[in-house]
């Protein structure tokens, strides 16, 4: 298995749906896209071989990838699609309240540069109620800077390691995401990610404000943070309109094309795999 289709428990949230339980996911046939972006759903500088299967997000990325000459792609939905479904009879949480922010985070090859201070300051310029602050591992272990939001006041969290090279992934990583998410009425980050997507999927309003910083060697081949504010303008601001953030939110995590089980572990090469007893 491609050892990025194991970041953030993607290919555990998928054998749950699949029927076959809770354990080590099979090796999946192709590639997961882990990540929403803007490009062909690869993640830059990722190993990949040629031919092998990309089970993309979107139709939009499928295109954007036709588009560049790759081939054998197909449409499943984002794994946080999958995990929606798995939790749709989740008992409703008591009131949302506050804010949870998503600073823009680096990774292991790549570090961030920018103010946090400034953000903090234009964060609690911004938001009303409660503010939770989730850091990626990378800046959560950052002492330095994980001291400067609880400094502020706010509520400091990361949902976990997303893992590398089949080691540590927290397989309820968006386990852990999701809960944080249905307990707060907004979700905010300085560009727009995964976590805002997910957020409005998950009953969020959306905001995406303040300085998106600046990633260390960030691949322009896509057009980079300036096409993102081009091309979706609608999910930019202090507050934004939530219908069509929906109706955008739904499009971008493939929400439409989720598979059922028996297609997707068609899919994913897991047909011939027995089926533990879960109810979907």
């Amino acid at each position: 298995m491609h050892h990025a289709n194991h970041f953030y428990g993607h290919a555990h949230v998928l054998a749950r749906y699949c029927g076959l339980g809770d354990g080590h996911p099979p090796r999946i046939d192709g590639y997961v896209q882990h990540g929403w972006n803007i490009g062909d759903g690869l993640a830059p500088g990722h190993p990949y071989v040629e031919g092998t299967p990309s089970l993309l997000w979107s139709e939009q990325t499928r295109r954007r990838a036709w588009s560049v000459g790759r081939r054998n792609v197909v449409v499943t939905g984002a794994p946080f699609a999958y995990l929606l479904a798995l939790r749709a009879d989740d008992p409703p949480q008591a009131q949302r309240e506050g804010t949870i922010w998503y600073p823009f985070h680096g990774w292991e090859g790549q570090h961030v540069r920018g103010d946090h201070r400034e953000l903090i300051a234009r964060i609690r310029a911004t938001e009303p109620g409660p503010v939770t602050v989730c850091l990626y591992w990378h800046e959560y272990g950052m002492r330095r800077v994980r001291r400067l939001y609880e400094q502020a006041g706010f509520r400091v969290i990361c949902h976990g390691y997303r893992g590398h090279w089949w080691k540590d992934t927290d397989p309820l990583f968006l386990d852990k995401q999701l809960t944080e998410l249905r307990r707060h009425r907004r979700v905010a980050s300085n560009r727009l990610t995964s976590a805002i997507f997910y957020g409005i999927a998950a009953g969020c309003e959306p905001a995406v404000y303040g300085d998106p910083m600046i990633l260390a060697d960030e691949d322009p081949t896509f057009g980079g943070t300036a096409r993102i504010r081009r091309q979706w303008p609608d999910l930019h601001g202090e507050s934004v309109h939530l219908p069509t953030a929906v109706e955008i939110a739904r499009a971008e995590l493939g929400t439409d094309h989720r598979c059922t089980p028996a297609e997707l572990r068609e899919l994913l090469g897991w047909a011939t795999l027995q089926e533990e007893h879960v109810d979907h």
